[in-house]
């Protein structure tokens, strides 16, 4: 039960996505249930790529001719280790492997990405029936950007591609994006997708804490708290909803009691815009900017977020450590972004 929810399977081809053995020239054909299950993954906005020993260009083509190339991120088919195909995906997708699940029909396979990457859940290739109701593959709810999600990803490969071969300064290439960030305060509409990205959001949260739809929707009613969402668009699209905000608000101060960012944006500079409009309006408002931070094993990125952005550590309670913004010395907005703030904390909105 406390295991995290699967965001990425990867598949064996096989006797596994299909009966056979490309490479010996057999007739092939897609196992009972696998087609039905990758696209009930692909609807619940889990992620998944393939681990194959096979030929790289044949095996793709398989793929194609049974329409499920489209499904497959970064899929590795090679003849390495089916461990390092999977940390290989993991790496290339920025997920931890203790949310990977890794279906294989050979015991063979499956020992040894247990035991090089412990934290991977491995399935036997007959186990695909059950998969569709096993709660690990179920998250408690499906939003429009889980359904999208394949897509933003797909995206994100082009735009790394354009960065990889964009020759001049990481500012100049970011500008030829035509980003906009939006920024204001959650709808209820919003609330579904806020609880899901605060449960994905591992390394760039600023306290680790999982917070339920149920409080959620009260943090947004209530007088002293204030819950934002950001949004991001470029020229290839939409990145979804990409941030969240929980300010707490008492008289003189406003404590910063939650940020969070996916790790898609993490190279767009966003966090920063985030954390300059929040001290500017501080400073419109006549209020301190405070922010709590609780280290985990994987968010250290946040802290240096803070100390980067002027805020410097006041104390530490139980863990938590208490920081302050500097609201002297606000910088400007990054050139290459164009941002809409629905938000004027500082004028009492």
């Amino acid at each position: 039960m406390s295991q995290k929810k699967i965001k990425c399977v990867v598949w064996d081809l096989d006797h596994t996505v299909w009966s056979g053995i490309l490479l010996e020239g057999d007739t092939l054909v897609l196992r009972p249930g696998v087609r039905e299950l990758i696209e009930a993954f692909d609807e619940r906005g889990i992620l998944q790529s393939v681990a194959s020993r096979n030929e790289s260009a044949p095996a793709r083509e398989q793929l194609k001719k049974f329409g499920l190339e489209q499904y497959f991120l970064h899929p590795q088919i090679n003849w390495d280790p089916k461990s390092e195909s999977v940390k290989r995906i993991a790496e290339r997708l920025n997920i931890g492997l203790d949310t990977f699940a890794f279906i294989d029909d050979q015991a063979f396979e499956r020992d040894e990405v247990r035991f090089s990457v412990p934290a991977v859940r491995t399935y036997d290739a007959t186990d695909v029936e059950r998969l569709q109701a096993d709660l690990d593959f179920m998250p408690r709810v499906i939003t429009e950007d889980a359904r999208c999600r394949r897509a933003m990803y797909q995206a994100d490969m082009v735009r790394h591609e354009e960065e990889t071969s964009f020759k001049g300064p990481n500012d100049a290439f970011l500008a030829t994006l035509d980003m906009t960030f939006s920024f204001g305060p959650a709808t209820a509409a919003d609330l579904l997708r806020v609880e899901e990205l605060v449960a994905r959001t591992n390394q760039l949260n600023t306290t680790g804490r999982i917070y339920s739809y149920e409080e959620l929707a009260a943090l947004r009613e209530s007088p002293d708290h204030v819950l934002l969402v950001a949004d991001l668009t470029d020229k290839h699209g939409p990145y979804g909803k990409i941030g969240v905000v929980l300010l707490q608000r008492t008289e003189g101060a406003w404590t910063i009691k939650l940020l969070l960012m996916s790790c898609r944006v993490m190279s767009r500079g966003v966090g920063g815009a985030l954390i300059t409009l929040l001290r500017r309006e501080a400073k419109a408002g006549g209020v301190r900017l405070l922010a709590d931070f609780r280290a985990t094993d994987r968010n250290r990125m946040m802290y240096i977020t803070y100390k980067f952005a002027g805020f410097s550590d006041l104390s530490e309670i139980d863990g938590t450590s208490l920081l302050e913004a500097d609201l002297n010395e606000i910088p400007e907005l990054p050139a290459y972004l164009v941002v809409n703030s629905t938000w004027q904390g500082g004028s009492g909105g």
